[in-house]
């Protein structure tokens, strides 16, 4: 017999409740199936769960701001390997008031810094590592604290704070008398722990300010010294708002396990507004390139609530019905039963530069205005939050191009969002709450799964944006699909259609001036609701110039992004380009057509349209690939090397999967025509999935005169390249004059055996 939703015993984070019926009580961020519910029962359910307050809290948030500052920023990796001297962490100059100030002017709210990466290196004045830290680095002759500075710059500029504390951890795995996964066995242990006797008698507990919390747990030496550290981060550096926990593994020891069910118990008691990144609130959005889903749906199975609650979930149809419905969800080819609905929000992080930690400005990549904006429109516009890592330089400031195009991305989002166009709007909706910003009041149809309803302008407007926002505090998520219109011409005209909202939606579409929307909601999980809608205009600057070169030609094109800014989409537009490193002006050089350039070279690009000017692309092309020949160690069949160089991104070389799989090393050589000075080469990785087969991590270049004898001119490692798989530049010390060229592949992410390219591009001097 099915049961009606108001015999289920609903989990809230304060114990048990009943729901009435489908639109009075809630249930508050999760709850724990029976198993014995009917798939009814189950999207019943989750269109009733809401967000805990902090939830809440950090939707509102929107846009903020990750810090990546360590040692790699030093030497030129993404990550380190625990080894590393502590003194080549030596900033010059650490100005968390520029960083700060910066974030602010951009509209960014909070700001969440990495206090210890992968590698385990200490950016705060720890107690518990004096041998991997600031406090055996050189700066500041080891007095220095990067988070207190922060801290006070964060309060100074009016936003919140948040850590990254990674519980990987290679200098404790490396080093002979690291921690983890040292075997040691689980004893009580108090925490905060006298650093004195930390493993001697872990029961000792250091001395706290009078009234200051104190627990006991039952751990290992390694959780021990990460919860002892969390408490330094939680009680002395002010409040603490984000809690971010990575779940990448670069390497384990002795079967090592993580008490996360201790790690939030401590953290809900010491910081209980902090949303946790890899926990229960917060979830990965699946990739590190500011990719966005088409539907995002806050509530989602979860195995449980501590230990496996931050488990990588990169499904594109995460949190849909079909997937709520199922006892069991996959993760990496993992089975796991799905015991709880949870709310936990998606957040969309990414870095400005090409990598997480700054490198250097010759060969790193810096993200433009416009891929920034429209990464923000996407995630916050998508019902997620939008987290972008501005990574200091070595001199502990923000690099001027970071700067620039975070400024000027943040200008256009005030521009465009700071001005609501429908303010003062009348409507036929039931309940006219629909502008007072306030998500606890709201409009629903009168019955059903779908209605509508039409808001008037106070003036004609053109708009190109429209917002809507769910009452997920009162009622939750619950449309499906839904429409919105314009009066054009005396009669409805369908502007844009989408389908989940959740916090908030963005539509964009062509302009249009009129002065009355209407709204359809076409169906949803339950009785839905609307509690604010905004309207809003984008005047976007001519279209970014995209560069491509191939055998010597290189083409100049724009592409519109559907007419979503203020320029129609089939405007006319100039690009006008320089050879020479200037900056292009209106009197540069007008491209007319394919253009060659055999030898290479810098090509900068904009678009003008009358007076207004685009952002300026900026391209290291490398020498003609015409007549070259390429051949490759192992290529599978319809993947083969030429693959690698025939100037289509969308192609790409890849090593043999079928049959017998070889192993790495693998190889790509290129005959050049003639012999040539290198400096340096392109890899764009194969770009159509986001998985680990043919990309290329560590690698080694060899060079050759006479396809004979070789010589190993470089070696390096594309760092995180499976999760943004952007081209990447490799440089060489000095140029080396070569006829042959080798790539030689020596590992691959997530240990896989094989080797690939979209395209290998070779740098002249």
């Amino acid at each position: 017999m099915k049961l009606p939703l108001s015999y289920l015993a609903v989990a809230t984070l304060g114990g048990l409740m009943p729901i009435a019926s489908a639109s009075e009580e809630k249930i508050t961020q999760f709850y724990k199936l029976k198993g014995d519910e009917t798939p009814e029962q189950k999207i019943q359910i989750a269109s009733n769960i809401v967000p805990h307050a902090r939830q809440l809290a950090y939707h509102e948030e929107e846009f903020i701001a990750f810090i990546h500052f360590g040692p790699n920023t030093f030497t030129g990796k993404e990550w380190g390997n625990g080894k590393e001297d502590a003194k080549v962490f030596n900033p010059t100059k650490v100005d968390t008031d520029q960083w700060c100030r910066i974030m602010k002017e951009a509209g960014m709210t909070k700001v969440v810094i990495t206090v210890k990466h992968h590698d385990g290196f200490c950016t705060w004045q720890t107690r518990y590592n004096d041998t991997f830290s600031v406090l055996a680095s050189p700066w500041e002759n080891g007095k220095g604290d990067v988070l207190k500075r922060l801290s006070a710059s964060a309060k100074k500029f009016g936003l919140k704070l948040g850590v990254y504390l990674s519980p990987a951890d290679l200098y404790q795995i490396e080093n002979k008398d690291g921690l983890y996964g040292n075997l040691s066995k689980k004893v009580k242990s108090v925490i905060p722990t006298d650093p004195t006797t930390f493993q001697s008698d872990p029961t000792k507990q250091r001395k706290v300010a009078a009234g200051a919390p104190t627990f006991t747990a039952v751990v290992d030496d390694y959780n021990r010294y990460f919860m002892n550290q969390l408490y330094e981060l939680l009680t002395e550096y002010g409040e603490i708002h984000e809690v971010w926990f990575d779940g990448a593994h670069p390497k384990r020891k002795g079967g090592q396990t993580y008490d996360k069910k201790s790690w939030f118990k401590l953290i809900r008691q010491l910081a209980p507004d902090a949303v946790i990144f890899g926990g229960p609130d917060i979830r990965w959005c699946g990739n590190e390139h500011g990719g966005t889903r088409k539907n995002e749906w806050n509530v989602i199975t979860m195995h449980d609530m501590d230990n496996h609650s931050g488990l990588d979930r990169t499904a594109g149809n995460i949190g849909y019905e079909s997937e709520i419905v199922k006892p069991t969800f996959n993760v990496y080819g993992k089975e796991y039963k799905a015991n709880y609905l949870n709310y936990t929000i998606s957040e969309v992080d990414t870095s400005i530069r090409g990598g997480w930690f700054w490198r250097n400005d010759h060969e790193q990549p810096v993200k433009s205005a416009d891929w920034v904006f429209d990464v923000y429109e996407r995630s916050v516009g998508g019902n997620a939050v939008f987290l972008l890592n501005i990574p200091p330089n070595k001199f502990g400031i923000i690099g001027e191009r970071d700067q620039k195009s975070l400024l000027e991305a943040g200008r256009r989002i005030k521009a465009t969002y700071g001005t609501d166009l429908a303010k003062g709007f009348s409507s036929d909706a039931d309940q006219n709450a629909l502008g007072d910003k306030n998500l606890d009041t709201y409009w629903q149809p009168k019955a059903g799964l779908n209605g509508e309803f039409t808001i008037t302008l106070p003036k004609p407007q053109t708009i190109n944006r429209f917002t809507l926002q769910e009452s997920i505090t009162k009622i939750g998520q619950r449309v499906k699909k839904h429409a919105i219109d314009a009066w054009i011409d005396g009669a409805w005209k369908e502007v844009s259609h989408e389908e989940a909202i959740g916090y908030k939606r963005t539509h964009r579409f062509p302009s249009v001036t009129t002065d009355k929307f209407r709204v359809r909601i076409l169906d949803a999980r339950a009785t839905p609701s609307i509690a604010e809608v905004a309207a809003h205009f984008y005047k976007s600057p001519p279209l970014a110039v995209t560069i491509h070169a191939n055998a010597g030609k290189v083409e100049l094109s724009t592409q519109s992004k559907g007419g979503h800014g203020g320029h129609a989409a089939k405007v006319k537009q100039e690009i006008r380009y320089t050879l020479d490193g200037s900056e292009p002006t209106a009197k540069s050089t007008l491209y007319a057509g394919p253009f060659e350039l055999k030898d290479g070279g810098t090509v900068k690009a904009r678009s003008f349209v009358d007076d207004a000017m685009g952002e300026i692309t900026t391209t290291r092309l490398g020498i003609s690939n015409a007549g070259w020949k390429v051949t490759a160690s192992s290529a599978q069949g319809g993947y083969d090397a030429a693959k690698a160089i025939d100037g289509n991104t969308a192609s790409y070389w890849h090593t043999t999967w079928s049959g017998q799989t070889p192993a790495h090393p693998h190889t790509l050589t290129i005959e050049l025509p003639t012999q040539r000075s290198i400096a340096g080469f392109t890899y764009l990785p194969r770009q159509d999935r986001r998985v680990p087969d043919s990309m290329i991590e560590g690698f080694k270049v060899e060079a050759s005169r006479d396809g004979e004898k070789w010589v190993e001119i470089s070696k390096g490692e594309f760092g995180n390249i499976l999760n943004d798989p952007s081209q990447r530049t490799h440089l060489f010390k000095k140029p080396v004059d070569i006829k042959f060229f080798r790539l030689v592949s020596l590992s691959s992410p997530q240990g896989k055996p094989y080797a690939g390219a979209a395209e290998i591009g070779l740098l002249a001097k």
